[in-house]
């Protein structure tokens, strides 16, 4: 499936975002895009938010109509990720996987932590540097299972089906063989990637080691099932989460 990216606004104000379209209709990326590419094969879709080596912090708006991609905003300003040793920014694709809602009403037993509200994170390795936008095809070597302030934020490690390397990398196993260390360093990055802000560093379950892919594949399925449930009306839309806070997510799509 093809799908076009419509920027509007100028990328240095609260104003820009990043709409879609598919054959001349505007869609969700976070509705409207199918999760799987192939079911069969486990090759899953994933809209990417963040190009690797960039800093702003863009991100899918679950409340805004038609999910646009925009730029967080904190205080009043535009987020940016600080650069930390030996990196620029986000050292690979960063995305979301559409059709999936970590469920802020569910505490997830493996982090004893509510979901964070939001479709699952992706972390895509390839050596391409995608665009914003871009939908890659990509498979499933683990996961990491950060708790990010106090909520379930599964980053899922990733690898597009079309890099030079996709043969050859099927596991974390063949990850760290093929670029030694490289685990290590996303754990040690999602650790310590909001410290500059004045923050702590980030928690992880599992004692902060990476799981493989059939734990990862077991969360894809159950956050899938979460976003099911959500855009059905079995979960509402518009709530209270776990923690107490409130929630509220447009389910506004095309298809």
């Amino acid at each position: 499936m093809s799908y076009t990216t419509k920027p509007t606004g100028d990328p240095s104000t609260t104003d820009y975002r990043v709409f879609f379209e598919k054959d001349g209709k505007q869609i969700s990326p976070f509705h409207d895009i199918p999760l799987h590419a192939s079911k069969d094969s486990h090759v899953f879709n994933v809209v990417i938010e963040i190009p690797k080596d960039t800093n702003a912090k863009l991100e899918i708006s679950t409340k805004e109509k038609f999910n646009p991609i925009k730029q967080d905003v904190k205080n009043g300003k535009l987020r940016f990720v600080a650069d930390l040793p030996g990196h620029k920014g986000y050292p690979w694709n960063y995305g979301a996987f559409p059709q999936t809602w970590e469920n802020p009403t569910h505490k997830e037993p493996d982090t004893d932590a509510f979901g964070d509200n939001d479709p699952l994170d992706v972390c895509e390795i390839g050596s391409e540097k995608a665009a914003v936008g871009q939908v890659k095809q990509v498979k499933v070597l683990g996961t990491l299972a950060l708790i990010d302030e106090g909520e379930t934020d599964w980053k899922i490690i990733t690898i597009d089906v079309h890099d030079p390397l996709a043969q050859k990398i099927n596991t974390l196993e063949d990850l760290e063989r093929e670029k030694p260390g490289y685990v290590k360093a996303m754990h040690d990055w999602f650790r310590d990637y909001k410290i500059p802000d004045g923050k702590p560093p980030n928690k992880f379950a599992f004692n902060g080691e990476a799981k493989n892919k059939d734990l990862a594949l077991k969360v894809i399925e159950e956050n899938h099932k979460f976003w099911q449930e959500l855009t059905s009306g079995k979960i509402p839309s518009k709530g209270t989460k776990g923690n107490g806070d409130k929630y509220e997510i447009s389910l506004d799509r095309a298809l």
